[in-house]
């Protein structure tokens, strides 16, 4: 006896009309929920950082966290290393910080952070140390014909590495503490000796 089975071609279209219907309405509402999730996140986490960024730049500005560190480092005249102010664009020589003058409009050169414990409390590139320990002296003052660190090793030697003696100064053993290796060819021919080989006399011209 053959069987029967009850599906007919209309029942089993209207079967799976009625199928393809609910999974589609399945498949949409986790979605739209899913949707309005996400945007409701999105918002919570868009108002969430702009209150820390508040709180951060609040605490900043109330000095409660560290600044971030500002490039100051620039060349001052005759290529000298200089400090940068605020206004990015005055720069004055480096032996000008912390000397007690505002050199810089809103006296960045001179803040108590900056000029408290000198040397320490200075940018390296703004101190040249001599070879002895205890003396410094400022970044521009190395190779600028003057013997400043005293034993001239902010002029000669391997530590300081300066240039030859430039066109304005003459090239010899100084009589003066106060030079190196090179003298003004300003005090060329004044009638005093500044060379111990008298050469500022009689080989040198101004």
């Amino acid at each position: 006896m053959n069987k029967t089975h009850p599906q007919r071609n209309g029942d089993v279209a209207t079967f799976e009309s009625t199928k393809s219907f609910s999974e589609e309405r399945d498949r949409c509402q986790p979605h739209s929920a899913c949707a309005g999730c996400t945007r409701r996140h999105a918002c919570i986490s868009a108002t969430a950082l702009l209150v820390l960024a508040a709180v951060v730049g609040l605490a900043v500005a109330l000095g409660l966290l560290p600044r971030a560190p500002v490039n100051r480092f620039c060349a001052a005249s005759n290529n000298q290393t200089g400090f940068l102010c605020n206004d990015r664009v005055t720069c004055i020589p480096a032996s000008q910080v912390c000397d007690g003058v505002s050199n810089c409009r809103n006296r960045e050169d001179e803040q108590e952070e900056l000029c408290g414990d000198l040397p320490r409390s200075l940018p390296g590139y703004l101190v040249f140390r001599c070879s002895n320990p205890g003396y410094w002296v400022y970044a521009d003052q190395r190779c600028n014909g003057m013997n400043d660190c005293g034993d001239c090793s902010d002029e000669m030697g391997s530590l300081a590495a300066c240039p030859p003696c430039g066109l304005e100064w003459w090239s010899c053993s100084p009589v003066l503490y106060e030079y190196c290796s090179c003298v003004p060819r300003r005090l060329c021919r004044d009638g005093v000796q500044h060379c111990l080989s008298w050469s500022d006399e009689y080989i040198c011209r101004p």
